[in-house]
């Protein structure tokens, strides 16, 4: 699943409560833990909890190199992908008759002889200025205007006192996350002040190279260019105290030349397509769409003590990376403490460190899934009515690129995809999983038969009221929880996965997902922590799902407004 930054604390106390049963020897096993390798066997048509484990053991295994799009890892699990479906009988449906779509993906970087000057005096690269939003600039002797307080709308200077300038707004309230400032029209760039207040982890990712979309077709909208700016720098723009500045006072002149390299990523980055062709001839030229992302995060550039990163996480930030940079309290520490303490004298000389983010449910889970189901569906004597359209979008860890250009270069007719089932993270979800909050902020817990839904009705009150119909019908007595799909939820999950790129277009989705835990965008996702059985029961689920859907008479229905695909998405 794509990162959103968050929220909330869990006490000390309650997640001792939580953890004892997982890391003390003398209390019960609440979860149970697999082996650190597998061997595998061979799988059937049958969705198994056997099946998947031999599948994810294989597909987030370190030698995948944690699947990051653009690198050989992903390349190695995109290959393992296409060599199962093929043994399946699954028809090509990428390009030029193979089984992958090429995405054309690009790394954009920092340009180090690139200078920003104010009166003639260079400021220093990342101390002192940071671009933030990878635009080339390249002007001199430009005018600096102090444009006032970046949340005060109301007091901001005019267009035209910003136009052909550089213009520098405050921000009161500290910059905590970089959020797009307001267009000031005309403007050369924006500066904002506060680079200083950023975490390092921030700093890092706008310093380091980014890969991004090269789409000529679809043209990223103009935005305006950004400079954060620390306050020291500020002060070197104007003759007046920071504090004593007003919209529209002048300062000096700036020069800018700020440069970015744009170089071809090393690998390439695919997308897997396959098709199951359905039995009936009318309705075959349509298709249900079942997706995962077959990319993760790659490697960490230092090797961490896997085990005390993962109870540390457990005990400080049960919803991992959705926690941010939220530090321990002293209770929290203490607890950590005492728990790898006592992990370390019950499983002696078992210390290791850790580089690889393995994905295992992010999305290993997801894409194994997604075989499981299209091994079960090709094995049926009679097809589905309509044909089963299968996609491992690539990129989903970058902002959902590889389904953004499956969407809007999709390799058969888009109009013909009645829907889109998306799984991604479905391998865990139980009691001692945090597996999200309300809108309210009140932590959710699994169960042995949680699953969350999201954006089922949000386009087809029939698709989602089918859903409901074959978890009761069907007897997989799934316990569905809406929740994270309220409207206005901070957590935003409707905007971050790959069913969005089919939404924008007006195409019914559902988000299946067991939900966040404490390994989530963890160095400690592993196959060993994923529950099986709960897995294949979410799987068995989603494939009669899909069959229902293809099944029917008519297409399911789009009751509700479409969104705009080139708009900003809101849940």
């Amino acid at each position: 699943m794509h990162h959103n930054p968050a929220r909330a604390t869990m006490s000390g106390a309650a997640a001792l409560v939580a953890l004892l049963p997982l890391f003390l020897p003398s209390a019960a096993v609440a979860q149970t833990i697999g082996p650190l390798k597998h061997t595998p066997e061979r799988t059937g048509p049958e969705i198994t909890a056997a099946d998947l484990m031999t599948r994810l053991y294989i597909f987030a295994d370190d030698s995948m190199q944690g699947r990051e799009a653009g690198t050989i890892g992903n390349v190695k699990g995109t290959d393992y992908i296409a060599g199962e479906i093929k043994r399946m009988g699954l028809i090509p449906g990428g390009d030029s008759g193979t089984y992958f779509q090429t995405v054309p993906l690009k790394t954009r970087s920092f340009d180090t002889t690139s200078t920003l000057t104010v009166a003639g005096a260079p400021l220093t690269a990342v101390t002192d200025y940071l671009p933030v939003a990878r635009h080339s600039i390249d002007a001199v002797a430009v005018p600096i205007v102090f444009g006032g307080e970046l949340s005060d709308s109301l007091h901001r200077i005019a267009e035209a006192e910003a136009a052909g300038k550089l213009v520098v707004l405050k921000v009161t309230a500290g910059i905590t996350r970089v959020r797009a400032p307001p267009a000031v029209g005309g403007a050369v760039a924006i500066a904002l002040i506060g680079l200083e207040n950023l975490a390092p982890q921030v700093v890092a990712f706008f310093s380091r190279p980014q890969n991004f979309l090269d789409d000529p077709a679809v043209a990223p909208p103009e935005t305006m260019p950004v400079l954060l700016i620390s306050s020291a720098a500020a002060a070197k723009m104007f003759t007046a105290p920071l504090d004593q500045l007003t919209p529209g006072a002048t300062g000096g002149t700036a020069g800018l030349h700020i440069h970015y390299r744009v170089e071809p990523i090393p690998f390439p980055a695919r997308n897997v397509i396959g098709i199951i062709p359905g039995r009936d001839p009318a309705l075959r030229g349509e298709y249900v769409a079942i997706g995962a992302h077959n990319d993760h995060l790659g490697r960490s550039r230092v090797a961490l003590d896997h085990d005390s990163v993962r109870i540390w996480n457990h005990v400080v930030r049960p919803e991992g990376a959705d926690d941010g940079d939220r530090r321990a309290t002293p209770a929290q520490q203490a607890t950590v403490d005492s728990l790898l303490a006592a992990f370390r004298a019950s499983h002696p000389g078992t210390k290791r460190a850790d580089s690889t983010y393995n994905g295992a449910d992010d999305d290993g889970s997801g894409s194994v899934a997604a075989l499981e189901v299209a091994e079960k569906i090709a094995s049926l004597a009679a097809k589905p009515k309509r044909s089963i359209l299968f996609v491992w979008h690539t990129g989903e860890e970058k902002g959902l690129l590889g389904s953004r250009y499956f969407t809007d270069h999709p390799t058969l007719a888009r109009d013909s995809i009645v829907a889109q089932l998306n799984m991604d993270m479905v391998g865990r979800g139980d009691a001692d999983d945090e597996v999200g909050r309300t809108k309210d902020g009140i932590p959710i817990h699994g169960s042995p038969g949680y699953l969350q839904l999201v954006g089922s009705r949000r386009l087809s009150t029939e698709l989602g009221d089918l859903i409901e119909r074959v978890n009761r019908e069907g007897r997989h007595e799934l316990t569905l929880d809406y929740s994270i799909d309220a409207n206005g939820h901070p957590s935003n999950i409707y905007c971050r996965s790959d069913h969005y790129e089919y939404a924008r277009y007006g195409i019914p989705i559902t988000f299946f997902t067991t939900g966040l835990h404490s390994d989530y965008h963890q160095l400690s996702d592993e196959p060993e922590y994923i529950d099986y059985g709960h897995m294949a029961r979410v799987v068995r689920f989603v494939e009669d799902v899909a069959v229902h859907v293809a099944d029917l008479d008519h297409r399911v229905v789009v009751d509700h407004p479409k969104p705009d695909p080139r708009g900003p998405c809101r849940q």
